[in-house]
């Protein structure tokens, strides 16, 4: 199996399902017999906000910048990266499509594509919640707001993700390289069909038909969120959050209902209706 070289972003808003997209790639990549492990995945491409890469290529201490100062050195820092990649590269992006002042794209120009994973946001507010160990109120206040940041760590840049909609909004609606939308839901019914057009929509090549369904059913079953969870309780998982109980806790659609009040939803849906109705999320109110 083959990839077009150039640098592919995997982009979403957080907990929308980027790293079990990560992990389908990584066990498609490796042709492994056996599933990946989810702490040494074949797919080392690494992140936009990895701090190690932005100091390496500007020679500067990051933590002595500013967020505008990094983000003003971002384009450059991006565009560098792409260039010293030769082959096919999976970079996984939470930042919002935004554009500098001087009108330059805060993440380059230089990527060949994206796959954006899109969920319903009332699943995000309960799974952010979950993740970021914050109450589903806090949760939903940081969806709604344009001025939403992650705020990084020793290994980690700042993230500005922006609000939910504005971040789907950004994502999908710039002109400087062609999107594929996957909503999270289908990934999760048919997990098949939905990682197979997202690799036509890459120009993956493969030997013949025979061996690309051998190739996506096998990393789809390598994938699988029971193995994901049983690798989880035995050996932990290093993105997981200290204060975090698991990292592979549900992934279901729907959970939402079970977990948000009334009020909640609203809010939810009353920041966002508009572009969950874009995305063909059926609203509650």
């Amino acid at each position: 199996m083959i990839f077009p070289s150039g640098q592919v972003w995997l982009a979403s808003y957080p907990k929308s399902g980027n790293t079990w997209m990560r992990i389908l790639l990584s066990n498609l990549l490796s042709g492994s017999e056996n599933p990946e492990d989810i702490n040494n995945l074949a797919l080392r491409d690494g992140s936009a906000c990895n701090r190690d890469d932005f100091e390496e290529y500007t020679l500067l201490d990051s933590t002595l910048l500013c967020p505008h100062e990094i983000e003003n050195l971002m384009p450059l820092v991006q565009e560098a990266k792409a260039a010293d990649g030769s082959t096919a590269r999976f970079i996984k992006v939470h930042d919002a499509w935004r554009y500098l002042p001087d009108g330059r794209p805060m993440l380059g120009r230089a990527a060949r594509a994206a796959l954006y994973l899109v969920r319903d946001p009332r699943d995000v507010a309960v799974s952010f919640a979950f993740h970021q160990a914050a109450t589903l109120d806090h949760t939903i206040a940081r969806m709604n707001s344009p001025e939403n940041f992650l705020a990084g760590g020793p290994f980690q840049l700042p993230q500005r993700v922006d609000d939910w909609s504005g971040h789907v909004r950004g994502w999908l609606d710039q002109t400087v390289l062609p999107v594929h939308l996957i909503r999270y839901e289908d990934l999760r019914a048919d997990t098949t069909g939905v990682f197979r057009r997202a690799l036509e929509f890459l120009g993956a090549e493969f030997h013949d038909d025979r061996a690309a369904d051998d190739a996506i059913s096998k990393a789809v079953f390598h994938s699988d969120f029971n193995e994901l969870r049983r690798q989880e309780s035995e050996r932990g998982f290093r993105e997981r959050r200290p204060d975090q109980a698991v990292f592979f806790r549900e992934g279901r659609s729907g959970a939402w209902k079970e977990y948000l009040n009334a009020a909640q939803v609203r809010l939810i849906e009353n920041a966002h209706a508009a572009t969950m109705v874009r995305l063909g999320y059926e609203l509650a109110n």
